[in-house]
């Protein structure tokens, strides 16, 4: 699968890499050797837990590499008052008058418990180009959609958000 990403991600995604080999690998190698310290390995807990940390610290650094390795950039060039990546809209639902408002990210920033979705996502496949007061049909897929109105578009700034742990 390939990621769609920004500058800003790819950069984010390199600090965190660099950092777990850095810092974060040595500190964990070391905590391996203390806990190998106190005796027999084969009831050591503080070994074991260790060792997990560890190979956890590894799997991360390997993702990481691989996401940037199959990554495709992408511009975040949107216009200030369409949605785009990097905006965020509020909508109001036709069904119930619900007013929602939700961010429109990269994959790896993406976390809908936060209101913050996918350029992936059907959302913002309905309503990518489209500006305040228009009125988008979203479809779920063949037998579900729904209209929403967009209430205000807004320039979504995410700098102070981590890359996701997958």
């Amino acid at each position: 699968m390939r990621h769609q990403l920004t500058k800003k991600d790819i950069e984010k995604i390199q600090e965190e890499i660099d950092h777990r080999r850095i810092v974060v690998r040595q500190e964990l190698l070391q905590s391996v050797k203390e806990a190998r310290a106190h005796g027999d390995l084969s009831e050591n807990f503080e070994y074991h837990a260790a060792k997990k940390e560890k190979n956890q610290n590894e799997s991360r650094i390997r993702y990481l590499e691989r996401l940037l390795r199959t990554a495709v950039v992408v511009e975040d060039n949107h216009n200030a008052d369409r949605v785009g990546l990097n905006t965020k809209v509020s909508l109001l639902y036709e069904d119930g008058m619900d007013e929602e408002t939700f961010a429109f990210v990269t994959d790896v920033l993406a976390d809908s418990l936060n209101n913050r979705l996918s350029i992936e996502s059907p959302m913002y496949h309905a309503l990518k180009g489209h500006k305040k007061g228009d009125r988008v049909l979203v479809e779920v897929n063949p037998e579900v959609s729904y209209y929403v109105r967009i209430d205000s578009v807004e320039p979504f700034e995410d700098t102070d958000i981590d890359i996701n742990r997958f």
